[in-house]
């Protein structure tokens, strides 16, 4: 099985954004714009919108408007998004601006952009896209694009629907005009994403650093608690640009939700604190997107968990010596990103070797030549047992080094009854020596399971060797 998700990504060492002016860290606002395009009888819903209110635990009321619920989202265009446009008008923001609600906004349109924001698509409308048929789903997100292009003069480059479907993703790509999509909350940095073949740029959202925390039971109680949240995150990743792993920290603002005066000083005192410190570049995803594609464009690479089956064990047969089974297995259970790493490659054939019969696993460890020995005096060593022997200067001894190797190998292999294994890229010739004279005089369960380590790090160490400059 082909497992989907990426658990890996950029791993341990993110790649450094080199932001512009070297900045330590790309503050990046989101005004979410869903007033008038939320569920309601009258946009020809089946019921009343639930979500992001000040209605905790709200349901929706199939058939019937709720004037309550309404009248919450109409704050949101009539007051909460001035009071977020009085505090943010000269500050780069990002719309989310979902297209039937854009269109009953004409004024607020005309301040976003007088201000420079840039609108991104929300979608066609503010529902739950889980249920929606993937047909219906694409209509409406070429739907929203027409719309938003009629109502703001211009298609959007970027794209979030929020309340998501498992075919989102598939169809922002598919769609093919987006610079970016936002449907992920999966990183601190852009990433690339690949779907049937081709790049797709995603910049990453947020979930934490977002005041529909004011909405949730186990969120945000007052403006204090949002900027403090606000101020750490910021603080966290502030210190992380100055100690040169620059990231990106989005903040998401609802009309309806930030907008309201108790909440909206968590902002100006979060913009205070932000612009007290150097380094700070304040971007639109549209200005992170178009950063991040010039400095860091898409490389395509080759990834062992999307190779077919010949090609797979062909390439990664011999890693352990002369057993291409354990290459195979691999290839038959899971695979997904996190195989397609040196170290991940090698955590899962080791997984399969440690998982073979206690026959299997001396098989292996006999498949192995001895250091120094006859194979390697008629050249007849693997490409890399031969590469391996000679790093430690293996393929260079003295007649007195040579017969000395010739009797430990023999002592070894008559004591324990497989031959002297070790990571020799791990040691010199000295270092090689020594170790066999200390292990030479272990039991033989104790010096088993040390060869079938040696025999996993050997393994590790030859993926290293291909895959490193992936």
């Amino acid at each position: 099985m082909r497992y989907s998700r990426d658990m890996i990504g950029y791993g341990e060492h993110a790649p450094d954004p080199k932001w512009p002016g070297n900045a330590r860290i790309a503050v990046q606002i989101v005004i979410n714009y869903e007033e008038g395009g939320e569920n309601s009888i009258e946009h020809g819903d089946a019921a009343s919108e639930a979500f992001l209110s000040e209605i905790i635990g709200c349901q929706p009321w199939p058939g019937q408007r709720h004037w309550n619920m309404e009248s919450i989202y109409d704050y949101g265009a009539r007051a909460g998004f001035w009071r977020l446009h009085r505090l943010l008008k000269d500050v780069p923001v990002t719309v989310y601006g979902v297209a039937t609600a854009l269109e009953r906004a004409p004024e607020q349109v005309a301040a976003m952009q007088d201000a420079g924001w840039e609108i991104a698509t929300h979608g066609l409308k503010w529902i739950d896209y889980k249920d929606i048929p993937r047909e219906v789903e694409a209509e409406h997100i070429a739907r929203a694009v027409e719309l938003h292009t009629r109502v703001t003069g211009e298609r959007p480059r970027g794209f979030y629907q929020g309340r998501t479907s498992m075919n989102t993703v598939a169809l922002g790509c598919e769609e093919g005009g987006f610079e970016y999509l936002a449907d992920t909350i999966a990183d601190d940095l852009p990433y690339w994403h690949v779907h049937n073949g081709k790049p797709q740029l995603m910049v990453p959202y947020t979930m934490d650093a977002n005041d529909m925390r004011f909405s949730s039971g186990q969120g945000f109680g007052t403006g204090v608690e949002f900027f403090d949240y606000l101020r750490d995150s910021f603080d966290v990743l502030y210190a992380e640009g100055e100690a040169g792993a620059p990231k990106m920290m989005s903040i998401g603002l609802h009309c309806r939700l930030a907008g309201r005066p108790g909440r909206a000083m968590a902002i100006r005192r979060f913009l205070d604190h932000a612009r007290s410190h150097e380094g700070v570049w304040f971007a639109t995803r549209l200005d992170i997107a178009r950063h991040w594609a010039r400095t860091h464009p898409f490389q395509p690479r080759e990834r062992p968990s999307q190779m077919e089956r010949a090609a797979f064990v062909e390439k990664f047969g011999g890693i352990y010596e002369h057993s291409p089974w354990i290459a195979e297995r691999v290839w038959e259970g899971e695979m997904g990103a996190i195989h397609d790493t040196p170290a991940g490659l090698a955590a899962r054939m080791a997984q399969v070797f440690r998982s073979a019969s206690d026959e299997e696993r001396l098989r292996v460890l006999l498949a192995h030549p001895d250091l120094a020995g006859k194979l390697a005096a008629a050249k007849r060593l693997t490409a890399d047992s031969t590469a391996e022997q000679a790093s430690a200067g293996l393929d260079s001894l003295t007649d007195a080094e040579r017969a000395e190797f010739d009797r430990l190998n023999t002592a070894y292999m008559e004591k324990h009854g497989f031959p002297f294994i070790i990571a020799v890229r791990d040691h010199d010739k000295p270092g090689i020596m020594a170790a066999m004279r200390r292990r030479i005089d272990n039991d033989t369960p104790t010096e088993r399971a040390e060869a079938e380590r040696q025999v996993s790090r050997i393994g590790a160490l030859r993926l290293q060797q291909i895959l490193g400059s992936n």
